[in-house]
């Protein structure tokens, strides 16, 4: 039985074409001959325009803005796949849509993210293979494999070369409770203290007050989160950690980049002295500032591809 496709393909649909590229030039592969095009009603069309029986197919889509219309894309794509007798396909998707949407906060809410994950292996996915999902427990949600690759090992090698000599001057900062254990991992590769941002409402109609726990006072900080979204949590941690933490500066990283609304007002106004991502989402050029800078994730990928099609292990890669 073949376990996985006689050769490797790399295909993308409309949502980060610029990943899918980096991948199949870090595989020394052209990226596959594919149409992905939107009617006038909004229905969605794909053309595959080469062979792929027999063939481990990998569809690089992200289901960022617009979140339905990628979604849709990946979904029609892998159901292409599959009539087209493909070996087997994986589902590269950098950045999880719905990924937020993991539990029932109240009475009557859906899970999104687990009817997502139904869709996805409806289609006809074999595996997934993404990048640092907001909950990590979605993993579960598949009931196909699912390779979940972290953005700290890119991400850290960075700051480590940017405050090279000065690292008993940096210090790691969560901007919430939720994202302490992330925090924790980034400043145990960086081998820098961690601080935490606690904010709360003392009563209903009265603004929320943020403590720092911890001295963060003439650190150069480093706030770490796993996605921004409108940017007000962490412009807001980022002025409590100057104003009431008496910081030197401040800078932020996070795996995606999502951006809407305000966000990109808001970073820029903010005391934050840069903002690095992750290309997981792919940044309009209206959204291109100095504060802002992207860091490639198609490496990463490609090897953590290359590892499945060959049934090596994927976790070396989070060392």
């Amino acid at each position: 039985m073949n376990l996985h496709g006689k050769d490797i393909k790399i295909f993308t649909a409309n949502s980060n074409k610029a990943v899918a590229a980096d991948i199949a030039k870090d595989l020394g592969l052209p990226v596959g001959a594919s149409d992905v095009i939107t009617f006038s009603d909004g229905e969605i069309s794909v053309s595959i325009k080469e062979s792929v029986r027999g063939s481990d197919v990998f569809v690089v889509q992200s289901t960022s803005y617009p979140v339905n219309n990628n979604l849709m894309e990946l979904l029609i794509m892998i159901d292409a796949f599959k009539r087209a007798s493909a070996g087997r396909i994986t589902a590269v998707i950098p950045y999880f849509g719905y990924a937020r949407q993991d539990r029932k906060a109240k009475a009557r809410d859906p899970i999104s993210a687990k009817l997502c994950a139904d869709l996805i292996t409806t289609a006809g996915a074999d595996r997934v293979l993404t990048m640092d999902l907001h909950a990590p427990q979605i993993q579960g949600f598949f009931n196909i494999p699912v390779d979940h690759l972290l953005g700290v090992p890119i991400l850290a090698p960075y700051f480590i070369e940017r405050f090279e000599g000065n690292m008993d001057d940096v210090m790691v900062v969560s901007p919430d409770l939720g994202s302490v254990t992330r925090a924790r991992n980034f400043a145990a590769r960086i081998e820098a203290p961690l601080a935490i941002v606690d904010k709360r409402r003392q009563r209903a109609n009265v603004c929320e007050v943020m403590n720092i726990i911890g001295n963060v006072e003439g650190k150069k900080v480093i706030l770490v989160d796993d996605m921004i979204d409108t940017a007000g949590t962490l412009c807001n941690a980022a002025q409590a950690i100057i104003d009431i933490g008496g910081a030197k500066e401040v800078s932020a990283c996070a795996t995606h980049g999502v951006l809407s609304g305000p966000a990109i007002e808001r970073i820029q106004n903010s005391v934050l002295k840069e903002v690095v991502l992750l290309d997981t989402i792919a940044l309009p050029e209206e959204k291109k500032i100095d504060k802002i800078k992207m860091l490639k994730v198609g490496p990463v990928f490609a090897e953590a591809i290359a590892r499945i099609y060959e049934d090596k292990p994927v976790s070396p890669l989070f060392i």
